[in-house]
């Protein structure tokens, strides 16, 4: 999924700048855990779904607004390469708790 996105980004002529500012910014969605882990989780969660990113998509296709697209593809750009590195969907329970397991050392 990484892969194409960054593929497809590319073929729709985004610029690579563009990219290298946004492709962090849904890990500001970590914010929300100042308000406790279970708002936390939440907040996470909603920024790392791909329901976001493919909402986005449609709607650039749509016709909205032409920037949609590349921020859609940079955003799922940015879900694959946290599950790549093993970071899932936040628990509840605390942080290092995902649906793809405990991350980090105990």
């Amino acid at each position: 999924m990484l892969v194409a996105a960054i593929f497809v980004y590319a073929m729709v002529g985004g610029p690579w700048l563009l990219f290298a500012v946004l492709i962090l910014a849904p890990d500001l969605s970590m914010a929300g855990y100042a308000a406790g882990p279970r708002i936390g989780a939440a907040v996470y969660n909603l920024f790392h779904t791909i329901v976001g990113p493919a909402l986005l998509a449609f709607a650039s296709y749509s016709g909205l607004a032409g920037w949609m697209l590349p921020v859609a593809l940079i955003w799922l750009a940015h879900i694959a390469a946290d599950r790549m590195l093993g970071y899932g969907l936040k628990l509840p329970t605390g942080f290092r708790d995902t649906h793809l397991g405990r991350i980090g050392r105990d």
